[in-house]
């Protein structure tokens, strides 16, 4: 049996430049963190020939081009199987529909499952680029390539998505003691909402792919603040980066009608009047985490209880996309 766990992660400047329609024309920058919350899949051959498949579903199939899970078929038709004697199963720490990048993190770790299930290696960067090739290129996701590279790299990481398709991946050169500020400062609440991404993302994808002037200019924007707050986590000044997530969010909630709720913009000014320096919608909002940078946890956890607001703590997780038992 083969066992992979692959991170979710946490953007921390930059989202939504990685989308092919902005930076295939503008090239993309960003800055994620990978988080200690996985995606598990295990890899295992069955006695009976076949694809079992034990997810949120179950399927039992003969052939690849049977399998329902379309992510599962891609990967596996990737994998040109001849005589499929395969069963696969999904389990994660939180659920998907919640920003936290539970897609991207899954094709990473059911890749890595089966090439390593097959006696075959696969480099981070590689892994990353079949991931995106199989949800951007063959299902036509309008999605971004953050979520496959953070899973694959892990750590705290810049990416810059060149025009020419290639990604520049470097982990970011911060102090000790700065890791340990955004661990012990950066809190996430979940807002009970879960959400499909697709439609918020096909919005800003439809209107880049146009030219459309207001969100290239929203997303030009953007960009700048990924490569201010790299300097202000390079400087080791974290509050600085916490203002500058609130300037993001801002930018962010303009960007599209569903990216926000009246809830999520209550629950945003409750923050900020209780100990939030700064925060925003991990992910591509609509719903899932609200996270923020604080300067009082104590005011900030207890104003977030008053609204319901579950607290997932969690710690960076420096090892990206691997296999935990072969």
């Amino acid at each position: 049996m083969i066992i992979s766990r692959s991170p979710l992660r946490i953007s921390l400047g930059g989202g939504g430049t990685d989308l092919p329609s902005y930076y295939s024309k503008h090239g993309g920058y960003l800055i994620a963190a990978a988080i200690n919350k996985y995606v598990y899949v295990t890899v295992n051959r069955p006695f009976k020939e076949g694809i079992y498949l034990k997810y949120s579903n179950l399927e039992h199939v003969e052939q690849v081009a049977s399998v329902t899970h379309p992510i599962i078929r891609e990967a596996l038709d990737e994998l040109r199987l001849r005589t499929p004697q395969i069963e696969i199963t999904t389990v994660a720490d939180i659920p998907s529909g919640t920003g936290l990048g539970s897609s991207g993190s899954f094709t990473t770790g059911l890749l890595k499952a089966l090439y390593t299930h097959y006696h075959r290696s696969i480099q981070p960067s590689e892994l990353a680029e079949l991931a995106c090739k199989i949800e951007i290129q063959k299902l036509k996701e309008p999605i971004g390539k953050q979520d496959q590279y953070i899973s694959a790299f892990g750590g705290i990481t810049t990416f810059d998505f060149n025009r020419d398709g290639s990604v520049k991946a470097e982990p970011l050169d911060i102090s000790t003691e700065t890791l340990h500020n955004l661990e012990d400062n950066l809190l996430l609440f979940f807002t009970g909402i879960s959400r499909s991404a697709s439609s918020i993302l096909s919005d800003q994808n439809k209107k880049s792919q146009a030219n459309n002037s207001e969100m290239i200019k929203n997303l030009h924007l953007v960009k700048d603040l990924g490569l201010r707050s790299r300097d202000a986590l390079l400087s080791g000044n974290t509050i600085l980066f916490g203002e500058l997530m609130h300037e993001h969010w801002l930018h962010k909630r303009s960007r599209s009608v569903g990216i926000s709720t009246d809830f999520i913009n209550h629950a945003y000014n409750e923050a900020m009047a209780n100990g939030a320096v700064g925060g925003k919608l991990v992910g591509a909002g609509g719903g899932g985490f609200l996270m923020f940078y604080a300067k009082d946890k104590t005011k900030l956890r207890a104003a977030m209880r008053e609204l319901k607001l579950e607290e997932v703590r969690f710690q960076f997780d420096f090892e990206g996309t691997k296999v935990i038992l072969s």
